[in-house]
């Protein structure tokens, strides 16, 4: 049996502390989650590996045995030979909730969610899950086999600025198997171009009591000639005369399904000059109160004709540069 290296698959040393094993599973649970990564085997994998880890190093008792397992790997080679172990049946405890809402998945919740599969390594298993018993794990895993998850189903859905701004509710029709049934999905304030809004067990209906699918919803952003959005950031253009920018005053800026805001415009403003208006930008996925910033970009216009007074004015200008 091949020793698996939990500190390695986590990216830590030995000497570690209970923070830093949190904090690298977080950040790595992030990364890989299934949900993330849809159809990555790959990342299924890693994932499986960090939750084994997390689950034992997570653990002040199991991390004890685990350390003193490395120390003494040689001696239980040897006792494996001879049917028995140095550290005694070990019996596995599905991982209890961790702060801030990160947690290791227990053994049914990553069987369903790798429909049926083993999701701990043989190593896991003889050391923190009773080894070779059989029973009701086991017993689990032959009941799955005989269903089927549902597959997820992915549908593009077209926003505007505007609703991806706000939010949105849009109401649509999933079909399957030649039935038609109607979702209400709550779009969420904040999406970009390219995101997926995942809706849970609103995918294809499991066979045999499977569990359903999930519905994704990729976004497409309709664009908007007055807006570019860069991020959380919008960039908008604002046209002001030639008086504004030389002697100061006001302009009109446009905002996203609001009203528009006025800028104040110092004298001798450049054209090109970007003015920032802080929180006027798009709201960040689940934290509407948290906003980027618009930029207003002033573009100085000229005047296309002048009157014989407008003209004698410039001229009388000219003559004091």
């Amino acid at each position: 049996m091949e020793f698996k290296d939990y500190y390695q698959t986590l990216g830590l040393a030995k000497t570690a502390s209970g923070k830093e094993i949190k904090q690298a599973y977080r950040k790595l649970a992030r990364k890989l989650h299934p949900d993330v990564n849809p159809g990555d085997k790959a990342a299924e994998s890693r994932f499986k590996e960090i939750n084994e880890a997390y689950e034992v190093l997570g653990d002040p008792e199991k991390r004890k045995k685990y350390d003193e397992l490395g120390a003494n790997w040689r001696q239980y080679e040897q006792a494996q030979q001879a049917g028995q172990s140095p550290f005694g049946d070990i019996r596995w405890n599905p991982g209890t909730g961790q702060p801030g809402g990160y947690r290791t998945i227990n053994e049914d919740e990553l069987r369903d969610m790798f429909d049926g599969e083993n999701p701990f390594s043989d190593f896991f298993q003889a050391f923190f899950g009773g080894g070779g018993h059989t029973g009701g794990r086991r017993a689990r895993t032959s009941r799955t086999s005989k269903t089927r998850a549902g597959r997820d189903i992915e549908e593009e859905i077209d926003l505007s600025l505007e609703e991806a701004m706000q939010g949105a509710m849009r109401r649509l029709a999933v079909k399957q198997e030649g039935h038609t049934r109607t979702v209400d999905v709550r779009i969420p304030a904040g999406v970009n171009d390219g995101s997926r809004v995942r809706v849970p067990g609103e995918g294809e209906h499991g066979a045999a009591g499977g569990r359903a699918g999930d519905l994704y919803l990729r976004v497409r952003l309709r664009t908007d000639p007055r807006f570019e959005r860069r991020g959380r950031d919008l960039h908008t253009q604002v046209s002001i005369p030639l008086t504004t920018a030389v002697l100061g005053g006001e302009a009109e800026v446009p905002t996203v399904g609001d009203r528009p805001l006025r800028l104040k415009i110092p004298p001798t403003t450049q054209n090109g000059q970007v003015f920032r208006l802080k929180g006027h930008g798009m709201p960040a996925v689940g934290k509407p109160a948290e906003r980027g910033d618009l930029y207003a970009t002033v573009n100085v216009s000229l005047p296309r004709q002048l009157t014989e007074e407008q003209r004698r004015h410039y001229e009388e200008l000219a003559k004091l540069d």
